[in-house]
């Protein structure tokens, strides 16, 4: 179990930028993808702002066949995780299937499919609802479809924790590599940017009303009233390092340290476990505190949320003893995909020693945090954390290790 597991291909669908050298060309420079949403009329609703991912037109990259049988989160993933195999170099049709598993995380499903086939089948009947819907809408979908696409056979399986999925799934594909599976493309896409997924993430009441894209989402910031909600995410392609290193892989790092905690019922009067979570990811990462050279934090901004992961930061780091970002203010929160992007986003990071930068934000100092807001600063990135928090309680926390 003490095999170092390492990233050598990444994918990445992001409302700034298709493939990964695109989003890191926009997001080291702060170039947003929030705008009013286009995708259906949002007049009628509160919220009208949203990270949209433009140009993507399926039919350029998926076969045909493909296309009445997925929802727009399934086509954007199965892309993302074309460019991540490339990107490392593997060829899945040349390795034993057995050798290779899927592991996703979803916050929702194909939501998108599924509001089409309700309404076909409540407007028009049940003979005219499509039979791929017994598994478009389903959480599980991009696994299943990544891995019958590429003939993927090992270890399978998607991880739903709201928010805080991304980086839980690549914890369990960190874990199958461990246990012997060779080869491990995992990460989140959503994409829920439909009248019936629009609804559903109004609920939570932290969906921000502000129509400014330039002023909308503000994590830690007195004007903060909700994040923007995005769409597109990151997979990632896990293996081995020795075995990376032995067929000549470039390596972008190294998952090294994994923490979960789940935070008491509201109103019980006990504090947040997030502090807890970070804690214990730093400790399987074996690294101390002062080792961490930047934090990507959740952002959730909402004060109340902002305030409790502030102080769990100020009680590991020291106040404003590491620098914080949160590039997530330039696509939205990606729900479950938000921690997969950013640990594509740490990698990146890492390979040019810059950290990209909190856009729109005006840093509150009652949070006390150094927070890389306005601009990129430029720094040798060695060891990340990243943070996620998902609703009803899920926290994460994940130690990236740059490659040697």
């Amino acid at each position: 179990m003490s095999t170092s597991v390492v990233v050598t291909g990444l994918g990445v669908v992001a409302p700034n930028g298709l493939g990964a050298e695109e989003y890191w060309s926009a997001a080291r420079v702060g170039k947003s993808g929030i705008g009013r949403l286009t995708r259906f009329d949002p007049t009628q609703y509160p919220a009208r702002l949203a990270g949209e991912i433009h140009g993507f037109e399926a039919e350029q990259y998926l076969p045909s066949k493909l296309l009445p049988q997925t929802d727009r989160m399934t086509r954007l993933a199965l892309v993302a995780a074309d460019w991540a195999l490339e990107d490392a170099g593997v060829r899945p049709q040349e390795l034993p299937a057995f050798d290779m598993g899927v592991v996703t995380s979803s916050a929702s499903g194909g939501f998108e499919f599924g509001q089409r086939e309700l309404e076909r089948l409540w407007s028009q009947g049940s003979e005219y609802v499509s039979a791929y819907q017994s598994f478009a809408w389903f959480y599980a979908v991009n696994s299943g479809q990544i891995s019958i696409r590429h003939g993927m056979k090992g270890p399978s399986g998607v991880v739903v924790s709201e928010q805080a999925g991304g980086l839980d799934c690549l914890a369990q594909a960190r874990r199958q590599v461990r246990k012997g599976t060779p080869l491990v493309v995992s990460g989140a896409v959503d994409a829920s940017l439909c009248p019936w997924g629009w609804v559903a993430q109004m609920t939570s009441g932290r969906v921000t009303t502000s129509e400014d894209p330039a002023g909308a989402y503000v994590p830690f910031d007195d004007r903060a009233s909700g994040h923007v909600p995005g769409e597109g995410g990151a997979l990632l392609v896990l293996e081995g390092k020795e075995a990376a290193r032995a067929r000549g892989a470039k390596v972008y790092g190294e998952i090294a340290g994994y923490g979960a905690t789940f935070d008491p019922k509201p109103g019980s009067g006990r504090p947040s476990t997030l502090r807890k979570a970070i804690e214990t990811a730093l400790a399987d990462a074996g690294v101390e505190a002062r080792d961490v050279d930047v934090v990507f934090a959740d952002g959730a901004a909402v004060p109340e949320l902002d305030r409790i992961e502030a102080e769990a930061l100020n009680e590991v780091f020291g106040a404003g003893q590491v620098a914080v970002t949160v590039p997530k203010t330039m696509t939205g929160a990606l729900y479950s995909a938000a921690g997969a992007l950013d640990v594509a986003t740490v990698l990146l990071a890492m390979e040019e020693g810059l950290i990209p930068p909190t856009m729109n934000t005006e840093p509150a100092e009652r949070y006390g945090l150094d927070l890389v807001a306005g601009h990129p600063r430029t720094t040798e990135v060695r060891t990340a954390l990243v943070v996620a928090r998902g609703q009803g309680g899920f926290n994460s926390a994940l130690a990236v290790r740059a490659a040697d």
